[in-house]
C-alpha cells in the first residue's frame, strides 16, 4: 500500500488506486515527463503537463509560472477547482513533486502523487496508451501562498541564524562547482548542508523511504524538526 509507514500518506496514491479511479470524472491524471516519453506510452487517460517544472518564461524560467500563466496551463489539463490531480513521472517523483508543490502553491490541495511513478504502473500490470486524452472545459481558481517560500534576503538572513539549516538538495556536480548546469555562477550557499533529493528515494521501487528512514537520514544531516529549514 502506498500508505505505509508515511507521515502523510494522503499525499500518495499506489497503482492499484489509480487503476480503480482512473475513468473517474472528476479525476486527472498528468504525466510530468517530456513529449517523447509522453509518447512512448502513458496511463490511459492521461495529460501531459506542457512545462513539467512550471516556470515562468518571462523570468529566463527562474521563477514559478504567474496566476494567470498557471491557470491557463492547469485549465488546458483539464484541472478545476473540484478536481483530483494524480501527478505521476518517470524520474522518482521529481517533476510529480514539483507539480504537487506547484498546485499547492496556488491553494489546489487535492493532488495526489502515484508512488513509484511509471515504474510502479508497469510492475502493476497497468495498461499503457499512445493517444493524447481530451479534456473537459473547467475552471481553475488561483490562490496563490507564497507562505512557504523564501526570498533571496530571507536566505541571507538564515546564514546567520543559528537554528536554522540550509538543505541544498542538487547533485554533486552542482555542489562543488563542477557542474553549472547553465548558470551564470556556480558553487552553493555558505554553510549549506548537501544531501541529494534521490536519496530519500528507493532505488529500486522509485518510491518514496519510509518516515522513520527519512527521518534518520535528515538526522544525519543535521536536519532536525527543531529547526528551520530552507532547501534549494
Amino acid at each position: 500500500m502506498a500508505s505505509e509507514g508515511y507521515a502523510h500518506p494522503e499525499f500518495l496514491v499506489d497503482a492499484a488506486w489509480v487503476d480503480a479511479h482512473k475513468g473517474d470524472s472528476n479525476v486527472v491524471i498528468v504525466d510530468c515527463e517530456v513529449d517523447a516519453a509522453f509518447a512512448r506510452g502513458h496511463i490511459p487517460g492521461a495529460v501531459l503537463v506542457p512545462d513539467n517544472y512550471e516556470k515562468d518564461p518571462d523570468s529566463g524560467r527562474l521563477f514559478l509560472m504567474l496566476p494567470d500563466q498557471f491557470k491557463s496551463m492547469c485549465e488546458g489539463l483539464g484541472i478545476g477547482d473540484e478536481t483530483t490531480v494524480i501527478a505521476y513521472d518517470h524520474s522518482r517523483s521529481l517533476t510529480a513533486a514539483r507539480l504537487w508543490w506547484a498546485l499547492n502553491t496556488y491553494g489546489h490541495t487535492d493532488v495526489k502523487i502515484l508512488n513509484g511513478g511509471w515504474r510502479a504502473w508497469i510492475a502493476h500490470g497497468g495498461a499503457v496508451d499512445f493517444e493524447r486524452a481530451d479534456t473537459t472545459p473547467v475552471t481553475f481558481t488561483p490562490k496563490r501562498d507564497d507562505s512557504k517560500l523564501a526570498t533571496a534576503s530571507e536566505l541571507k538572513q538564515a546564514c546567520e541564524i543559528g537554528d536554522s539549516v540550509i538543505w541544498d538538495v542538487r547533485s554533486d556536480g552542482e555542489w562543488d562547482g563542477s557542474n553549472s548546469r547553465g548558470n551564470k555562477r556556480v558553487g552553493r550557499v555558505p554553510g549549506a548542508v548537501h544531501l541529494e533529493w534521490f536519496n530519500l528515494m528507493d532505488s529500486e521501487t522509485n518510491e518514496f523511504k519510509p518516515a522513520a528512514e527519512i527521518r534518520h537520514i535528515l538526522a544525519e544531516h543535521g536536519i532536525t524538526p527543531d529547526k528551520t529549514v530552507y532547501s534549494y
